[in-house]
């Protein structure tokens, strides 16, 4: 629950004099610089991970028919996929998943450095197309709940024993030769949803109960917040 705070006003961090502050933020600068350079080792890291040929012949189905995984490509030489969590007998997609989507934004800029992306889901393409619509996204959608693509989600670790996960998998092709590079699941996915980060520059940042908060800030279970972007009314 969140925090119950009389007069209904929230606390706020300490004041100070402008002079304190500035010093403060000194110091939080320096900290923030290294975790960008460490992002950026990281990431440097990252290019030169191995890859994995992809042997598997996996053919989904799109809404104009079927759709392989090179053609997700589109002819570029990178591909980035979102599991999203999308069970066959569900009727709405994953909240989580579709904040996710709902940050990526135009192709265009992907695009633009050789890169594809493309969202794949267990379930039936009769109810990915509507709920796309629904929620305004204009990005590739294809089903692997067919025959021919029934082990892509568990090869990639997106399904678990028939459980769901959360999950994004990049793919590089040399030719007509596919290659896993790299994938992350859960948490992992937090670099690519900009609301945590947004949050995350505010004084009550996240207000969830396992971030290290002063007393008294706002704070619910992790996640139990989030809705579909056309249920925060309700």
């Amino acid at each position: 629950m969140g925090a119950e705070v009389a007069g209904g006003a929230l606390p706020i961090p300490r004041v100070v004099e402008a002079g304190e502050w500035a010093e403060a933020r000194r110091t939080l600068l320096l900290q923030e610089k290294a975790l960008t350079q460490m992002k950026d080792s990281v990431a440097a890291m990252r290019r030169r991970m191995p890859v994995t040929e992809v042997t598997t012949d996996y053919t989904f189905s799109g809404p104009d028919g079927p759709v392989t995984l090179h053609d997700l490509f589109d002819g570029r030489p990178q591909l980035i996929v979102q599991h999203f969590m999308f069970a066959p007998d569900w009727e709405e997609g994953c909240d989580g998943c579709s904040m996710m989507t709902d940050h990526i934004g135009p192709l265009s800029h992907l695009h633009a450095r050789r890169t594809s992306f493309a969202l794949v889901s267990r379930a039936p393409v009769e109810k990915l197309e509507p709920f796309r619509r629904r929620m305004g996204w204009d990005v590739p959608w294809v089903s692997s709940g067919g025959h021919a693509a029934r082990r892509f989600n568990e090869d990639f670790g997106a399904t678990v024993d028939g459980e769901e996960r959360q999950a994004l998998s990049v793919f590089v092709r040399q030719g007509e030769q596919l290659f896993h590079s790299w994938s992350t699941f859960a948490r992992g996915e937090e670099t690519f949803m900009l609301v945590f980060d947004l949050l995350d520059l505010t004084p009550y940042g996240r207000q969830e109960t396992w971030e290290d908060s002063p007393r008294g800030w706002p704070q619910d279970p992790p996640y139990t917040w989030m809705r579909l972007h056309d249920r925060y009314e309700e």
